[in-house]
């Protein structure tokens, strides 16, 4: 998430000033240690904000029911035992106690709810953290509700996801396994368009696709009870803050009982799904696939042991349903032309069951964790244009947000999705050095490698009108003038060293 100015500066502006106390908060903490303390901040106020809402619904019907249980889960609302809700935390914000009551309220919240059992992070009594500063963290979520209007829950959601993405920011090379660019997110979702169905991510991290694809359904006016949402995570910590993520967010989801390998443990093992979306680890290596060569799931060839990116792929094609079914997923550009090891042949075979819709190379820069250059890849089971893959060019577009970091815009990701609405109606022209909608016979005549960049060209630039011969006198002219100028620093830096006794 690129530190945009946004329409509402009040939202950003609470957003930036949690990110501050959190790195006032850090100490001699690493990120990936204080990460825990903030977040876990962030979702326990939410839960007791949530818990309040209907704690007051209860009392205001007079039934006698507020301290009943079921009142509170049966609405999918969390319980929030009496010393854990947030009055009385804010109470004691200011005591040398504060740390340990927010672990024992971690603790109380756990027991009451079982889905959150083993989740929630409990070290904030660890003497490293300074408690001084803990409690102006905590004075700062206190005052929430004065410092926004509306609904204190959405801020809270978008407070967690902006904090992930400066996490990620300095976490570097680490961030990868927890964190995709809302942008790329985005980019996938608007492209896969999961409207209602099952949405699966075998790899979900923090689970920003899931909270990109509920967010598109609103946008749309859709309803969000018409999405299914499963993932799978094997990274612990990981797994625990997807699970808070989507909490916060009101998502209901079913990411498993624990962590595991996905690949020796697939939790979703029966089940098909309508959307895929997922960002795997680049060109990973040490994933097993040794162990796991007579897996049903190669239908299009066994992947090769050094590089998971095609067993990814395939896994992901297991789990759409025999008719119909989308994948947006990320991966390294080697996946589209790599020939060693069987990837041909495994791409070869994919691309020949007509399943590949769409590939979008992106420009470089978009990720904190790598500066590898990476793709988009669209497959689908019931493609509107049989027989055609679209190639989308983008690596020459996005905007530099910082001197590392490049984003792409809202304008990028319109111009992507209109390209992809407009070849699934049939209406798509092709755009030399952007788009071009190409028949399978063409890319096998390309030996299947499936770089955009061989298929759509290069731009037309546009002339200058200036004639050529002018041009090229006045060009010939300016070089004449510069190595004029260097032959003058040449004599000139000789005069300096002859100066100093070091005469060439």
């Amino acid at each position: 998430m690129a530190r945009t100015k946004k329409d509402n500066t009040q939202e950003i502006g609470f957003e930036e000033q949690i990110w501050q106390a959190a790195d006032k908060l850090r100490g001699n903490l690493d990120a990936s240690e204080y990460k825990s303390v903030v977040l876990g901040l962030i979702f326990l106020k939410y839960i007791s904000d949530k818990f309040e809402e209907r704690y007051q619904e209860l009392v205001d019907e007079g039934e006698g029911f507020e301290e009943d249980r079921d009142e509170y889960t049966c609405e999918g609302v969390f319980f929030v035992p009496q010393k854990a809700r947030w009055s009385v935390i804010a109470s004691a914000a200011h005591t040398p106690e504060i740390g340990k009551m927010i672990d024992d309220a971690m603790r109380a919240i756990e027991d009451e709810n079982t889905k959150l059992k083993g989740v929630l992070p409990k070290n904030f009594a660890r003497q490293e953290l300074d408690k001084r500063r803990l409690g102006d963290v905590v004075d700062l979520f206190t005052n929430v509700q004065m410092a926004e209007k509306g609904d204190t829950r959405d801020i809270l959601g978008r407070t967690y996801e902006y904090c992930l993405s400066r996490f990620a920011e300095k976490e570097g090379k680490n961030a990868g396994e927890f964190y995709t660019p809302t942008c790329i997110v985005r980019t996938l979702v608007e492209v896969i368009q999961p409207f209602h169905g099952r949405v699966y991510d075998p790899c979900c991290g923090s689970g920003g696709m899931f909270v990109q694809s509920t967010d598109f359904v609103k946008h749309h006016a859709g309803k969000i009870d018409d999405l299914s949402i499963y993932g799978q995570e094997s990274n612990p910590t990981t797994w625990k803050m997807a699970t808070m993520n989507l909490a916060i967010r009101g998502i209901d989801a079913d990411l498993g009982e624990f962590q595991a390998d996905t690949f020796f443990k697939d939790l979703h093992k029966d089940k098909r799904f309508d959307f895929v979306l997922a960002n795997p680890p680049f060109n990973l290596s040490d994933w097993g696939g040794d162990q796991l060569k007579d897996d049903p799931r190669w239908k299009y060839g066994i992947p090769p042991e050094g590089n998971a990116n095609f067993a990814w792929l395939q896994h992901m094609i297991h789990h759409l349903y025999d008719d119909h079914g989308r994948i947006g997923m990320v991966l390294a550009n080697g996946s589209l032309s790599s020939q060693q090891s069987g990837e041909g042949n495994i791409r070869r075979a994919i691309v020949d069951a007509d399943l590949v819709e769409g590939i979008i190379a992106m420009p470089a820069q978009l990720f904190y964790s790598t500066g590898i250059p990476v793709s988009l890849w669209i497959l689908d089971k019931a493609k509107k244009q049989p027989g055609k893959t679209l190639f989308i060019d983008a690596r020459e577009m996005g905007t530099m947000v910082t001197r590392k970091l490049r984003e792409f815009t809202d304008g990028d990701i319109a111009k992507v999705t209109e390209a992809f609405n407009a070849f699934r109606d049939g209406t798509l022209e092709d755009e030399k050095g952007f788009c071009a909608a190409v028949p399978t016979e063409e890319i096998a005549k390309q030996d299947y490698i499936l770089t955009p960049g061989r298929y759509v060209g290069i731009a037309e630039v546009e002339e200058d009108g200036e004639p050529f011969e002018e041009k090229m006198a006045r060009l010939t002219g300016e070089l004449a003038k510069c190595f004029e100028e260097s032959n003058r620093l040449q004599e000139q830096i000789k005069k300096n060293l002859e100066a100093i006794g070091y005469g060439m």
